[in-house]
C-alpha cells in the first residue's frame, strides 16, 4: 500500500465529517464533494480513509457504461458491501437511479453512521442528465435523514465545480473538497531528496503519488529515469496516457492541439501551425475545451496596460514532462529503448526545466509574500505573481507582482528566474534586469528587484532572492 506522505490533513478533515454525522441532529447526513486531478489518489485516499473509520460502507466507482449496465454493476457492489441492510437489493433490477438511491437509503443502518461513495460521477451526469435532480431529491427527502456521510468523487475538475454552482439542483448540498497533487515540499519528503532535486523530481512527477511512490528514497534523477524507462508499464510511463484517455476518449482534435502546446508551442499561431494548420476556430474550440478542463492555462502579461496577448501552457508538471519527452517516443520505451528517450531528456533537460520550473517559481512566492525580505513593499503589492512579455519577445521578465491580474493598478516587483545547476544570479543578469524593468508598464527605477534560482544569489543591487530551499517553504510540510 502506497503511503500517504502529507495527506493526513485530508484524512482528519473526513474523519471531523464522520464525526459530524455522529453528533448532528434529526438530518444527520453529510455530503462532502471531492474532486482532484485523474491519478492524484482520490479513490485511494477514501479507500484508506474508509478502512480507517470501522464503520458500515459501499464504494462505488462509475464505468462510463450504458444507465443499465451500470445499475446492475452498482446493486452488485451493494450487494458485496458492509451495509447492514444490503440484503434488500437481492433479486431487484433496477430501471431507474432514483430507485437505486431510495433503495440505497433502505440498506443503511438508522443508529449507528456509515460511509457511501460515488466515484467519477461526471460519468453518472453525462449518461444521465437527470442525475443531479434525482441524487438532489432523494438526499432531501431520504439520504440525509439517515446517519450517512456520502462522498462524490470525480476527476472532471469543471464538471464538479459545476455540481456546486447556483441553479444546478444539487447548489449548497455538498462541501467542496480538492485534493491536489503532492506538493514539493512533500515529493521531498517522499524521494529524500534536498530541495533543489526535490523540485526537479516534483517536475518530472507532477507530484502525482503513484509516480513518486517508485522513487525511492535518495534515488537521483537519472537513476529513476533510467529505471522507469526500462519498464514501459512503470507509473511514469503510463500515467499520461491513462488520464488523458479517460478525460478525451473522442476529442483527437483537442489531444492534437495539446500535444502541440506540450512540444514547447506557446502561441495561437505557432499552436495552429504544430496542429497541422488547424481553422482558427477549430483551434479555438479546442483551446476553450483544454482551458475549461483545467488542463491548459492561458496567460497574459502582467503590467498596468492592457494586452490581449495570451500564451498557452500546460498546468500539470508531469503532463508538461511527459508531452515533450516521453509521450512522442513510447514506440522506444516500447521496444526496450528506454536510454535513448533517456539521452533526449539529458540533453534537453537544462533548457526545459529552465520554463517548466517559471510557474512553480510564481506559485511558491503567491504563497510566500509578503514576507520581510520585501519589507518596504504593501502586502496588497503583491496580491498576484505573473510575468510579463511583449508580443516580439525583445522583453521577458520571469517575476512581475502586482495587485490584481491581468490588469494590475500597481507593480509590487519585478524579478527573474536563473534556474542553473551550479551558478547563480550575477552582475549580468541584473543590468539585464534593470534594462527590462524600465519596459514593464507601471514599473520604474524604485521598484524593488528580486532574484530566483537553484541556489540563492547574494549579489548587491538585488531588493531580494530566493534559492531552492526557500521555495520549499511556501508548501508546509
Amino acid at each position: 500500500m502506497v503511503d500517504f506522505v502529507g495527506r493526513s490533513r485530508e484524512i482528519s478533515r473526513l474523519e471531523r465529517e464522520l464525526d459530524a454525522v455522529r453528533q448532528a441532529g434529526d438530518r444527520p447526513g453529510r455530503c462532502v464533494m471531492l474532486r482532484g486531478r485523474r491519478r492524484v489518489g482520490k479513490s485511494r485516499l477514501v479507500e484508506a480513509f474508509c478502512q480507517r473509520a470501522s464503520v458500515p460502507s459501499v464504494f462505488y466507482a462509475a464505468a462510463g457504461v450504458p444507465i443499465a449496465q451500470e445499475l446492475s454493476q452498482f446493486a452488485a457492489e451493494v450487494r458485496g458491501s458492509e451495509l447492514p441492510g444490503r440484503d434488500v437489493f437481492d433479486d431487484v433490477t433496477l430501471e431507474t437511479w432514483a430507485a437505486g438511491l431510495r433503495l440505497l437509503a433502505d440498506a443503511l443502518p438508522a443508529n449507528e453512521p456509515s460511509i457511501v461513495v460515488l466515484d467519477e460521477v461526471p460519468y453518472l451526469v453525462a449518461a444521465d442528465p437527470g442525475f443531479e435532480g434525482t441524487l438532489q431529491q432523494v438526499w432531501d427527502r431520504v439520504l440525509s435523514r439517515k446517519p450517512v456521510l456520502l462522498l462524490l468523487i470525480g476527476s472532471d475538475l469543471s464538471m464538479m465545480e459545476a455540481l456546486d454552482t447556483y441553479g444546478r439542483p444539487f447548489h449548497q448540498r455538498g462541501k467542496p473538497m480538492v485534493l491536489d497533487p503532492l506538493s514539493p515540499t512533500e515529493v521531498a519528503a517522499m524521494t529524500g531528496l534536498d530541495p533543489a532535486a526535490a523540485f526537479d523530481a516534483y517536475l518530472v512527477t507532477g507530484g502525482l503519488p503513484l509516480i513518486c511512490a517508485e522513487w525511492r528514497s535518495g534515488m537521483s534523477r537519472t537513476r529513476f529515469l533510467r529505471e522507469s524507462l526500462s519498464d514501459p508499464t512503470s507509473a511514469l510511463t503510463v500515467s499520461a496516457e491513462l488520464a488523458l484517455a479517460a478525460e478525451f476518449p473522442v476529442a483527437a482534435q483537442a489531444r492534437l492541439v495539446l500535444s502541440a502546446i506540450g512540444t514547447g508551442e506557446r502561441t495561437f499561431t505557432l499552436i495552429q501551425r504544430a496542429a497541422g494548420g488547424l481553422p482558427p476556430a477549430s483551434l479555438t474550440r479546442s483551446l476553450d475545451l483544454l482551458i475549461s478542463k483545467r488542463v491548459v492555462v492561458a496567460d497574459r502579461p502582467l503590467s498596468t496596460r492592457p494586452s490581449k496577448d495570451t500564451r498557452y501552457r500546460i498546468a500539470d508538471p508531469y503532463l508538461r514532462f511527459w508531452l515533450y519527452f516521453l509521450g512522442p517516443h513510447l514506440g522506444e520505451v516500447d521496444r526496450g529503448r528506454g536510454d535513448r528517450v533517456l539521452a533526449r531528456i539529458d540533453a534537453g533537460w537544462a533548457s526545459w526545466r529552465g520554463r517548466a520550473v517559471e510557474p512553480v517559481v510564481r506559485e511558491a512566492l503567491s504563497r510566500l509574500l509578503p514576507d520581510d525580505r520585501l519589507r518596504h513593499v504593501e502586502p496588497a503589492d503583491v496580491a498576484v505573481i505573473g510575468g510579463y512579455w511583449t508580443r516580439t519577445n525583445d522583453v521577458e521578465v520571469d517575476l512581475v507582482a502586482g495587485d490584481r491580474s491581468p490588469v494590475a493598478q500597481r507593480i509590487g516587483f519585478v524579478g527573474s528566474i536563473k534556474w542553473h545547476e551550479r551558478s547563480t544570479f550575477d552582475s549580468h543578469d541584473l543590468a539585464r534586469l534593470h534594462v527590462h524593468r524600465a519596459r514593464v508598464p507601471g514599473a520604474d527605477e524604485s521598484t524593488p528587484l528580486v532574484a530566483v534560482g537553484r541556489i540563492r544569489s547574494e549579489l548587491s543591487g538585488l531588493d531580494t532572492s530566493y534559492g531552492a530551499e526557500d521555495l520549499l517553504q511556501a508548501w508546509p510540510g
